[in-house]
């Protein structure tokens, strides 16, 4: 298993992305076997997300699969480790449910995803996958014995469908991805999140001991996503910041308002702070004009 920032990063990635659809495993051992899947993906029967969010990422978590992602285009060897390790995988999934009486539909088998930021045209000869016209380019599968597919970023369209597959490419192609997540809205909670995964991997970059020249290009290209989510970092800070000033000015408001009705902020008294501080402000706004009339019995029984 490896350690590297793109490893980490794209495991993050598709932690991040996946868990509202099911149940994500990172350096997954299958069981009786020293062989670990470096993302091992069961989907829920109630996902927490519309599926559409992720477009082809969804299509992918339909099933459970295994998910290989590589930097750089995989060996004929790595491939053949992977195929072993879904054949591995799939031994024991059916033994498990022989024990139980039962069996596996080939529908409901697990799939395996080789996600590489380029692959060949000749390497995708030998391994005879070809295009399906039920899949975006750039998509290739084998006899579809084996239950996998080839995913080569470098021949994915530019379409929203793509981009959280093709933040995993290289060079331009990562950039414009990048520039896509920063230009969602900030509101969306993938552009958030797919912010800070960027900014870590870059930092996890910057302090390794070497950096060679791919490495800077690629420093190069988080350094923008890295910018953007430190200022939105520093907005939320600030928010924050103003949000406890509130709070801490509305508490000193309310403990004076006590200790003018009833002398003291005495020990059941502080304990109902807390719960008007949380009141939405129109409810706490309209409790500060009755507290007056008041009594320090009726407050305590409705907040204790």
């Amino acid at each position: 298993m490896t350690k590297n920032p793109f490893d980490q990063f794209s495991k993050q990635l598709f932690k991040e992305f996946l868990t509202p659809l099911g149940l994500v495993e990172t350096n997954y051992e299958i069981p009786g076997e020293a062989k670990y899947v470096d993302i091992w993906f069961t989907p829920s029967t109630q996902p927490t997300i519309d599926r559409q969010d992720l477009g082809i990422l969804s299509r992918i978590a339909a099933t459970p699969c295994l998910l290989e992602p590589y930097r750089k285009q995989p060996t004929e060897r790595e491939i053949r480790s992977c195929l072993g390790k879904l054949s591995h995988l799939e031994e024991y999934l059916q033994r498990e449910a022989k024990q139980d009486e039962e069996s596996i539909p080939e529908d409901e088998l697990p799939r395996l995803w080789i996600i590489a930021s380029s692959i060949s045209d000749k390497l995708l000869n030998k391994l005879i996958a070809t295009p399906d016209e039920a899949w975006l380019p750039g998509i290739y599968f084998p006899s579809k014995v084996f239950l996998t597919g080839f995913i080569a970023i470098n021949k994915l369209p530019r379409t929203p469908e793509t981009l959280w597959l093709r933040i995993l490419g290289k060079g331009v192609i990562q950039q414009q991805a990048i520039d896509e997540v920063i230009a969602l809205p900030k509101e969306d909670s993938k552009r958030s999140a797919a912010l800070k995964l960027l900014a870590t991997w870059k930092i996890s970059m910057e302090v390794s001991n070497e950096v060679d020249l791919e490495e800077r290009e690629l420093i190069m290209n988080l350094s923008k996503a890295y910018l953007e989510w430190e200022q939105e970092t520093e907005l939320r800070g600030l928010e924050r910041g103003m949000e406890r000033g509130m709070e801490q000015e509305r508490r000193q408001l309310l403990e004076n308002l006590f200790l003018a009705r009833f002398g003291e902020v005495d020990p059941q008294l502080a304990t109902i702070v807390q719960p008007i501080l949380n009141l939405p402000p129109q409810e706490y706004a309209s409790l500060l004009l009755q507290l007056s009339s008041l009594s320090r019995e009726e407050l305590l029984a409705r907040f204790m």
